[in-house]
């Protein structure tokens, strides 16, 4: 018989309450005997708890849950209790002592509902997710997932390729009789072709679903003693970097997270673009290049005083940036002459700070989906839609193959679809999915 398996699912004690969740077949059997009774369904009901020499423990609220329609389809069970350390492990110790009983390995309610078919996999890394959303954008993100609309997408893009093959098939087998409708090139691929335009649109929106998820990256660039470290600084409203007269300070990345207009940003410092013989620098410079290669967007920072000296600024780098001249406060509005398009800010009266901010929030939510929309968000979604993709247009392409060749293809197609929503094996991947989760998940 598999094990019943419990463990604390709310915060760790101290607090006000304390939820610890039973899971499995000995439900019923715990209940009884820590609470005296098994309390109707779905009902919260006061209860004094006690071990199984009769010792009181604490008293609380108790839920029932009957399998399957639970969150792991097995008999479930919470106690809610005072959130002291000594209740929390008294009613810890006393369950661990019941036969069949024992803790709950990270993640395992939640491979239990997938087991036992209450989850798919993309709604598991939604649930992981929506535990770690730290703005808006990734909430709504992480609900319409775990809320199953990912899934809805991929099994009804996988019915219809069975759909086709099923045609294919009653072709092959019963191309005599006359019930079996006509040319399948002529329904079917068509379809197929609407099918792969859907994919590869679907496709095209991974990498925006992976900012909403990993943030939008933003990389200060600039001339040493440009105000990189400054503006960092001010954007964050703390001290995250270090200022310094002395060129070269920042050699390292300096990476700050913050919520523009409910999306994560990772504003990234960056080391002094110039020349220089030092072997540390050197790296610093080349760890800069590659964030700007990388980032989403570049912040090109300039030092405003070269527009009151006349001097002519030449970009840094060869990304596609959005200048920023800094230290704006050192001009006066009769010498400060800009480009359209480019701010002006001071890191020390905060004068430009908003505009800049207010500008890189335009620049993220034009990378966001629509209302009710959802996008992949992991690796392992894009690799199985490419997948599935490269082996539908296979299928589509290859006229010249037998017809029961193409099914095969089709029947590829559907099986990189399953893989996603965990359907078809992907017994590998499950450790790695649900090591993500807390204990009392």
């Amino acid at each position: 018989m598999r094990d019943t398996i419990f463990a604390l699912s709310s915060g760790a004690p101290p607090a006000g309450v304390a939820v610890i969740r039973i899971s499995g077949p000995g439900v019923r059997f715990g209940l009884e005997t820590v609470s005296g009774s098994v309390p109707p369904p779905r009902q919260a009901v006061l209860s004094r708890l006690h071990d199984a020499q009769g010792m009181e423990l604490d008293h609380g609220l108790v839920l029932f849950f009957p399998g399957p329609k639970s969150f792991t389809g097995e008999d479930v069970a919470e106690l809610q209790i005072h959130g002291g350390r000594a209740s929390v492990s008294a009613v810890i110790d006393c369950l661990s002592r019941l036969p069949g009983y024992r803790l709950a390995e990270p993640g395992e309610y939640t491979k239990r509902a997938f087991e036992n078919g209450r989850m798919d996999l993309t709604a598991v890394e939604g649930l992981s997710d929506l535990i770690r959303a730290a703005t808006e954008a990734q909430r709504r993100q992480a609900l319409g997932q775990t809320d199953g609309r990912l899934r809805d997408i991929y099994e009804d893009w996988a019915r219809r390729i069975t759909h086709a093959r099923a045609m294919v098939e009653a072709e092959l087998d019963f191309s005599d009789e006359e019930d079996i409708p006509g040319s399948v090139t002529d329904r079917i691929w068509p379809a197929m072709e609407q099918l792969r335009s859907e994919l590869s649109d679907h496709l095209l929106l991974a990498r925006n679903g992976e900012i909403v998820r990993d943030g939008f990256r933003v990389a200060l660039i600039g001339a040493p003693n440009a105000g990189k470290s400054s503006l960092l600084n001010a954007l964050a409203q703390r001290d995250v970097a270090i200022v310094s007269d002395v060129p070269g300070t920042t050699r390292d990345i300096v990476e700050v997270r913050l919520d523009i207009g409910g999306h994560l940003v990772l504003l990234q410092d960056t080391a002094g673009l110039r020349d220089s013989d030092d072997d540390l620098e050197q790296e610093g410079i080349r760890r800069s290049k590659d964030a700007a290669l990388n980032a989403d967007l570049v912040l090109e920072l300039r030092d405003s005083r070269m527009l009151a000296e006349g001097r002519f600024a030449t970009s840094l780098i060869d990304t596609e940036s959005l200048i920023v001249w800094t230290k704006s406060d050192l001009l006066n509005d009769s010498t400060f002459h800009t480009t359209d398009g480019e701010i002006p800010v001071s890191s020390k009266t905060g004068a430009g700070l908003d505009h800049l901010l207010n500008r890189i929030g335009l620049y993220v939510s034009e990378l966001q989906p629509g209302s009710g929309d959802v996008l992949p968000t992991r690796t392992r979604h894009v690799q199985y839609l490419r997948e599935s993709l490269e082996e539908l247009e296979t299928a589509i392409s290859s006229t010249m193959l037998p017809i029961e060749l193409r099914s095969e293809y089709l029947r590829n197609a559907a099986v990189a679809l399953g893989k996603i929503t965990g359907r078809v094996d992907v017994e590998d991947l499950l450790g790695v999915i649900f090591s993500e989760f807390c204990v009392g998940k």
